[in-house]
């Protein structure tokens, strides 16, 4: 059997040293994985850029950050059948039951950001999907960075030493 604590990546020397984070979803179970990673780059070395558009774009409203929910309907993850999903209140049930459990291990989403941000972490919002959805920039809350268009998030991604991941 092969013992695979012992087994180190091959990196060929190269050192990644921006992590990247495409937050293109809004819900629960979406946003507590980048902001984890988020909040462990900087304790790795790392510099972390959170890239927020179409649904992810909407935490980052004054409105939005303390109002994430988790949807039982076409969640295959979700311990339910999808027919119980539709059942009306399904959605608000399985939300509250979710950030229940998640606040026993993490803080609250908001906190979560302020945490990222404490660390250096930089927060940008999607220029072009701030007009698709309807966002105002008085409405963004204030530990949001800057606003950005696809440009920069591709200059951001092809450098050499940056790790681009999608959430």
């Amino acid at each position: 059997m092969i013992d695979l604590t012992t087994i180190q990546p091959e990196n060929n020397g190269i050192q990644k040293k921006r992590l990247i984070l495409v937050v293109s979803k809004g819900t629960i179970d979406m946003l507590y994985p980048a902001l984890v990673l988020a909040t462990t780059a900087p304790a790795m070395g790392m510099t972390c850029d959170m890239y927020f558009t179409f649904w992810g774009l909407k935490v980052l409203t004054k409105d939005g950050v303390n109002s994430v929910k988790i949807a039982p309907v076409g969640n295959p993850g979700m311990p339910m059948p999808n027919i119980v999903g539709v059942i009306p209140g399904m959605t608000k049930m399985a939300s509250t039951m979710m950030k229940s459990k998640i606040e026993k291990f993490w803080p609250n989403v908001y906190d979560m950001i302020k945490m990222a941000k404490d660390s250096g972490v930089k927060l940008h919002a999607c220029s072009p999907t701030m007009g698709f959805m309807d966002v105002k920039e008085e409405n963004l809350i204030p530990e949001v960075d800057d606003i950005v268009g696809a440009s920069a998030f591709l200059s951001w991604a092809s450098e050499p030493d940056a790790l681009t991941l999608f959430i």
